[in-house]
């Protein structure tokens, strides 16, 4: 069963900035700091709620090197965040200009209020209005947000993707993982992985062209969120319908599987558990170094390789 999305994950040229737009200006938490554990080299940073539960984390690798995105199709094109009324986007509209942030007017969306903005390196999100629906149970307010309680984003919601095939990644969501179509026109679908529920919905655009070439600002992956613990079986699901797969991959928060659509899209599968408290208290997340066991023994060098966050100047 799909229980809605787990995370995302983008590339930031620079953690030290990335980190005061996310957590100061967005209000979300640092939850996490570690590393990219196939390329240790480079942080990997996780924002979220109060303990990054599934289905709040924003996460970045940061590569200082990395150039710009050259939007196209055959890419996931951006990032819902749900706030929880009309009001709400109304202090965000204010507060963004405060910052000047970029973004537009107050508008629509897969047929939600929305405000779309971007982060300072291009990367495309939207404010929706969750107008009263409901929110997974485990997800839990930081209190120490810099943003009111009252208009704090409470975690992912519909998550965009342009493709150049609408039916092949229409069949994959509907045959594989049972998603549920509430619209569908020539160009555009929307899905939900719980039906009526906007924090596991993915809008699909189909767009004929090149596809997008990532840089700063792209979004490497979404993860999906499934429950138990078992990924065995999505995996053999997955390679019985044809894709490839890396097989089940232990990260130590959690474990996961990568696969590519027919578009080319980049999709993990997550089961829940341990979470980001495997290794730190509620306290302590996000304020420290944190490695997976198998990288520990290199402590010393991957530290002396990572220039500290507070360092980084914009």
């Amino acid at each position: 069963m799909i229980l809605g999305h787990h995370h995302i994950s983008m590339y930031t040229r620079n953690a030290g900035s990335n980190n005061h737009f996310y957590n100061e200006i967005l209000g979300l938490r640092r939850v996490k700091v570690s590393v990219n554990q196939d390329d240790p080299t480079m942080y990997h940073l996780f924002y979220g709620d109060l303990i990054g539960s599934p289905g709040t984390e924003l996460s970045f690798f940061e590569i200082p090197t990395i150039g710009s995105t050259h939007r196209g199709t055959n890419a996931i094109t951006q990032i819902g965040l749900l706030v929880p009324s009309f009001e709400s986007l109304l202090y965000w509209k204010e507060r963004l200009s405060q910052f000047n942030v970029k973004h537009g007017e107050i508008t629509t969306y897969a047929g939600h209020d929305a405000l779309h903005f971007e982060d300072p390196e291009g990367l495309r999100l939207v404010l929706l209005n969750n107008n009263g629906r409901s929110i997974p149970d485990e997800w839990q307010a930081w209190t120490d947000s810099v943003v009111p309680e009252e208009n704090r984003i409470l975690g992912m919601g519909s998550i965009e993707i342009t493709v150049r095939s609408l039916d092949s990644i229409s069949k994959m969501l509907e045959n594989i993982f049972n998603y549920t179509n509430v619209l569908r026109t020539e160009k555009e679908a929307i899905y939900q992985a719980v039906n009526g529920e906007v924090f596991g919905e993915i809008v699909i655009k189909q767009l004929d062209g090149p596809r997008e070439r990532p840089g700063k600002g792209s979004i490497h992956h979404l993860a999906i969120r499934v429950e138990g613990t078992d990924l065995q079986k999505w995996d053999n699901k997955i390679k019985a319908a044809g894709y490839r797969s890396t097989g089940v991959v232990d990260r130590y928060y959690f474990n996961s599987i990568y696969f590519r659509d027919e578009n080319r899209v980049m999709f993990e599968i997550v089961s829940d558990g341990p979470g980001f408290t495997a290794d730190s208290t509620v306290a302590e997340l996000g304020t420290k170094l944190d490695l997976p066991p198998f990288l520990e023994d290199r402590r010393a060098e991957i530290e002396a390789n990572l220039i500290p966050i507070e360092e980084w100047k914009s």
